[in-house]
């Protein structure tokens, strides 16, 4: 042992030799062949497997393991995407994604949204939703948070970041099935709320919960946002419009901020709740959300908005750990 140490030692007159080159080429070489097998392999399962147990899959008999185990492969295809992309690559995809929404309506395909979700019978979400309905993310501020208390959090952190006060006049852009229209109506009964939704079933559903709980401050229009003009009288007269994951169903936001700056009066505020990529902007173009769930939808980028200020000035802008989704959508499976 004592002979094989020695042999192995450098001799004074030898330069020492890496051996760490030599490894990390074969590791980096294993690294790249992986992930060119990863690729493959997503694509297979977006391909051909995922469109083959479609129908067993809307047939309830795929084992929830299974399902869960094909959407982590299918979002893990778009997760190596970005992860290959360079810092200057991500803003050119930004840039171009902002240059083209900016050429395109403030919607598209709306009519699939309602049938995808919002004409759809409010019983079946509330058999899905916590009590207060709310079809968005929730706030879990603790281990010990409960399902309808993320609903509730969520809507208190709304009022303050939204800075609402009793006695404002307030349009709920995207009302959905009522969740911040009814909830703000109660908590400042001197506060008059105007929502808006695509789908008139939302409108029957949420001034039946309002003459239900005593609430004469709640109005509701159904409207199609991109061609809905405010009613002359009412322009100017606004002091908050809220909008709650409203912008994902958008693409215009340039042409939306300056119909929805025409609302509002000198000071007037609007905040904005959505979901967001955090690399680069895209749209739901193709395969099954596209098809079944979000036609026309768009993800956009943490920083889209900031590109749209023409019409109203961005003071503020905060982040919600998308781990609170991740809770939420697992509380709506329960």
């Amino acid at each position: 042992a004592h002979r094989q140490r020695r042999r192995s030692a450098p001799r004074p007159d030898t330069p020492p030799r890496t051996r760490s080159s030599s490894i990390q080429r074969p590791a980096a070489a294993m690294t790249s062949f992986l992930e060119r097998v990863t690729t493959v392999l997503d694509e297979a399962i977006d391909k051909i497997a995922a469109p083959a147990l479609l129908p067993m899959v809307e047939r309830n008999l795929v084992p929830d393991a299974l399902l869960r185990f094909g959407i982590q492969r299918m979002i893990m295809t778009r997760v190596h995407r970005n992860r290959a992309l360079t810092a200057e690559q991500v803003r050119a995809e930004s840039v171009d994604f902002v240059k083209a929404v900016k050429s395109m309506p403030v919607a598209i395909h709306q009519d699939a949204a309602n049938e995808q979700h919002y004409e759809v019978p409010a019983e079946f979400y509330q058999a899905c939703l916590g009590p207060c309905l709310k079809y968005s993310c929730g706030l879990w501020t603790s281990p010990n948070s409960t399902f309808e208390q993320s609903e509730v959090d969520m809507l208190e952190l709304y009022c303050q970041r939204a800075q609402l006060e009793d006695g404002m006049r307030v349009v709920d852009l995207g009302c959905g099935w009522g969740s911040v229209s009814l909830f703000i109506a109660a908590k400042y009964p001197h506060l008059r709320v105007t929502g808006i939704s695509n789908s008139n079933s939302q409108r029957e559903f949420i001034m039946g919960e309002a003459a239900k709980r005593g609430l004469s401050n709640v109005e509701i229009i159904t409207a199609d946002i991109s061609v809905f003009e405010m009613d002359e009288a009412k322009r100017g007269t606004y002091d908050r419009v809220i909008s709650i994951e409203m912008f994902e169903h958008m693409k215009n936001y340039g042409m939306l901020m300056d119909k929805v700056s025409s609302w509002l009066k000198p000071g007037g505020k609007l905040f904005v709740h959505a979901f967001t990529s955090v690399v680069v902007p895209y749209h739901f173009e193709d395969g099954w959300m596209t098809e079944k769930f979000f036609s026309g939808g768009t993800m956009p980028g943490d920083d889209t908005l900031l590109y749209f200020q023409e019409h109203l000035k961005i003071e503020d802008h905060w982040r919600v750990n998308g781990q609170h989704y991740q809770k939420t959508s697992e509380a709506w499976l329960r």
